[in-house]
């Protein structure tokens, strides 16, 4: 555009003091910023559909991501937490996971396997979840020739990380205070 400012230095000068102007502007009045925020939009949150468990099983939850997702309501609730913290690609992975241990033709297993690995599992996957490089290379090997163990390894590290971080703010949170009151 401005390639030589011996060629056009007065449409250049003006272009430059014109964004430097644009700039200031924006420097000065940060009420203006806020009118260029485009606003991320919240996550509606899903109602649950399960009946609500007894309160003295939903306080067992506090002590095992196990006994949550065992419950169709805990599970519900806690998807919609994991939704609100923006991390549901863990439980989604999770699922995943169980469901394809369902699966037991070989043609069906891989088309599956290999849906989960391109969602959740390489490099830039839309829903991509936070794996060690070891656990991702096992689970590429074990999808050479995908059993219903292909993804075990990946699964219990998401689990893990599920239990040690995000159960501990799930118990923290309004969701589950309400439902133990």
């Amino acid at each position: 555009m401005c390639k030589g400012l011996a060629a056009l230095p007065h449409t250049c000068l003006e272009r430059a003091k014109e964004i430097k102007t644009k700039l200031g502007t924006l420097l000065q009045k940060p009420d203006a910023v806020i009118d260029l925020i485009i606003p991320y939009p919240e996550k509606p949150e899903k109602t649950i559909k399960a009946p609500k468990p007894p309160v003295d099983e939903a306080v067992q939850w506090k002590d095992s991501l196990e006994k949550v997702l065992q419950n169709s309501y805990g599970l519900s609730a806690f998807q919609n937490f994991l939704k609100m913290e923006f991390s549901e690609e863990n439980i989604e992975f999770w699922m995943a996971c169980e469901d394809y241990k369902k699966i037991k033709t070989p043609t069906k297993q891989a088309g599956k396997a290999k849906k989960i690995y391109e969602e959740f599992i390489q490099a830039d996957a839309p829903r991509e979840v936070n794996i060690d490089h070891f656990t991702k290379a096992v689970t590429m090997k074990n999808l050479v020739e995908p059993s219903s163990t292909s993804f075990d390894l990946a699964q219990k590290k998401i689990f893990t990380l599920m239990e040690n971080d995000s159960l501990p703010r799930f118990i923290r949170s309004e969701i589950y205070q309400e439902l133990v009151k």
